[in-house]
């Protein structure tokens, strides 16, 4: 039998090895925005992560979409906030300007996997021969189309349209208006706030013959004839052909789910929301082609990177969490759920995805697609919306609207070039 010390030693023991594996517990932070399909695939990676690693544990947090990088801001130089962070890829210069990242350990994310996994868009996260972050998925454009609203016109919902020419005739009959002239139902819907604005830069300017930068990114090229010729075709959808109206129901996406709306430009994250619609039968074809045959696209993503506030332990923690929320088995997740594309070659063009009738499309225009590279992505983004309400709402000639926002984007480019 044991004697009192003797059991007094072995539960001072049992008691320390406890504490033990309690010290050997690490908490990391992760942050996202606020978007309920990400929250929901990010909760499964996380408890899938914490499974297999039950010495790491995760706290994810996320705020809405308008405070997330003022939230950061005021976090990190504190101490405070995430040690893993989801990011924008057009934020990255701002971000490591400010020193809130860290470049990704080579020994856990070797550049030259990097280069032979990833696809090529991923290198817009690439400065001085570091990377500072990587995505889960990546994301194109597409056209999404109401197949009732087609059926209702005689037009058949298994062959959209091909080309910008089909895109108008469809939209012209597609279109609803009371005997007053007041719009009921979309064509197309008119959102640069959306995805518009990425459309006519990367899409309908590229098809006119334009480019919207110069090779090194650093000159503004869009005002230019075929700037404005772009810009004219997409506004004349609302100036002459009256097929859409900017601002109808507030959002494009959200007269395309009311079933207001025949046609909208939208990216592969909206997959998820839309899915949830009950007996709303959509259907999604690549952007269509323009005068030369040529299609264009743009990409974009977001990425989870490693924060300055990881050192350590946490640091370790880190890397082990971002390899896993960037793995083939996290973006089979982040497919299922959200409906944005694996940014793995490997794990998005499998036979069962690119013959997928809504996937597919999306896949094969990120072989296309060019991911536009900024320096002050909200800087940008705001230029560009005071270009389309000018010509949208102010009726500023196409000419003129351009040479003013050209002038305030090159501003912005020039400060970010300036020697420092």
């Amino acid at each position: 039998m044991l004697g009192v010390r003797g059991i007094l030693l072995g539960l001072a023991l049992s008691f320390g090895s406890v504490a033990g594996a309690a010290a050997q517990t690490v908490e990391i932070e992760y942050w996202q925005y606020v978007f309920d399909a990400r929250i929901k695939a990010m909760d499964e990676l996380i408890k899938r992560f914490q499974a297999a690693n039950p010495t790491i544990k995760v706290k994810h947090t996320t705020f809405p979409y308008a405070d997330y990088q003022t939230k950061i801001a005021a976090a990190l130089p504190a101490g405070q906030g995430p040690e893993v962070v989801q990011l924008f890829y057009g934020w990255l210069d701002n971000f490591v300007g400010a020193k809130f990242l860290q470049p990704l350990p080579k020994d856990a994310f070797p550049p030259a996997m990097i280069e032979k996994e990833f696809y090529p868009i991923v290198s817009a996260m690439k400065r001085n021969g570091d990377y500072y972050g990587l995505p889960t998925a990546v994301r194109s454009l597409a056209l999404f189309y109401n197949k009732k609203l087609f059926q209702d016109a005689g037009l058949d919902p298994a062959k959209p349209p091909q080309t910008n020419d089909e895109l108008l005739d469809f939209a012209k009959k597609t279109v609803k208006r009371d005997a007053a002239g007041n719009l009921l139902s979309e064509g197309i819907t008119l959102d640069f706030p959306g995805q518009d604005y990425h459309w006519w830069r990367e899409t309908l300017l590229r098809q006119m013959g334009g480019a919207p930068y110069s090779d090194d990114n650093k000159k503004v090229t869009y005002d230019s004839e075929a700037g404005a010729k772009a810009l004219n075709w997409y506004a004349d959808l609302q100036r002459v052909h009256k097929v859409g109206q900017a601002g109808f129901m507030d959002e494009g996406q959200a007269a395309f789910r009311a079933g207001r709306a025949a046609m909208t430009i939208d990216g592969s994250f909206r997959l998820g929301a839309f899915n949830g619609i009950k007996g709303f039968e959509w259907g999604v074809a690549e952007l269509p082609a323009g005068p030369d045959g040529k299609r264009y696209d743009f990409a974009s993503y977001w990425v989870n990177a490693i924060t300055t506030k990881a050192t350590g332990e946490k640091l370790e923690a880190s890397k082990k969490f971002l390899a896993y929320v960037t793995s083939p088995e996290a973006m089979q997740v982040w497919l299922d759920m959200v409906g944005e594309l694996p940014a793995r070659k490997a794990a998005a063009e499998t036979d069962k995805n690119l013959s997928n009738p809504i996937y597919g499309p999306f896949l094969k225009a990120l072989n296309y697609s060019t991911a536009t590279v900024f320096v002050d992505e909200a800087g940008q983004r705001q230029v560009a919306l005071d270009l389309a309400n000018r010509v949208l709402i102010q009726n500023q000639d196409a000419k003129a609207a351009l040479a003013e926002a050209a002038k305030a984007e090159q501003a912005i480019l020039d400060r970010f070039y300036a020697p420092k």
